[in-house]
């Protein structure tokens, strides 16, 4: 596929493009990743969302571990063709590596700053990421 902006992203301006992982059912925005040029082929071969991990500097299969995969929907690319946002089937439940459906799950008040928690835990971390 070309990466023109007529065709979907373009990675000749940004080596990583931020993308937005949405739930396709609910519109619940799940997280925030980056793909690399690999990762947006591979997602479109495979159908499941794959990125790039700035932490491990290497491709990211969404689920490889937990096994909370993404399944592509749709896919949307902004104005400057430099953003992607990804509607998901998230299997699982929880597209967040603490547990959580959504890695937004700390709300802040705007008026006292206080900080809530909100949705539930779906899974403990440390059962699920153990160091094997």
């Amino acid at each position: 596929m070309s990466t023109s902006t007529a065709n979907g992203p373009d990675f000749s301006k940004l080596e990583l493009i931020p993308v937005i992982a949405q739930d396709h059912a609910t519109g619940v925005v799940l997280m925030l990743a980056y793909m690399n040029r690999t990762a947006w082929e591979e997602t479109l071969q495979s159908g499941r969302v794959c990125y790039f991990s700035r932490s491990r500097n290497k491709l990211w299969r969404k689920g490889e571990e937990s096994g909370n995969v993404q399944v592509v929907k749709e896919i949307f690319y902004d104005c400057d063709a430099d953003t992607l946002l990804i509607k998901v089937d998230q299997i699982g439940g929880a597209a967040c590596h603490e547990g959580y459906q959504s890695c937004f799950f700390r709300k802040i008040d705007p008026t006292t700053g206080h900080v809530e928690t909100i949705g539930e835990r779906l899974f403990d971390p440390k059962a699920v990421y153990q160091k094997k």
